[in-house]
């Protein structure tokens, strides 16, 4: 049996996925979301959208692949006053 990642949705995200997470097949990133509902994928492509790849806050988005047991957070732009 093949592994998996796991994509955490948080804030608005959470809302627009319908979960706070998702295991998915392991790949490079453009094919995880091009299996996901094409809004989700379209708002996860925000450049506003900030990603952590298994707790660590990435700079780049371009390239990812993950593998068995990552986990990568989307984090929303946050507001407030």
């Amino acid at each position: 049996m093949s592994g998996f990642a796991r994509l955490v949705f948080l804030g608005r995200l959470e809302d627009l996925a319908g979960t706070a997470g998702l295991a998915v097949a392991p790949g490079p990133l453009d094919q995880v979301l091009a299996g996901l509902d094409r809004e989700l994928a379209v708002a996860l492509l925000d450049d506003r959208i900030r990603l952590a790849l298994n707790g660590d806050l990435l700079t780049e988005s371009g390239g990812i692949t993950l593998v068995d047991g990552d986990e990568l957070a989307f984090l929303p732009p946050v507001s407030g006053g």
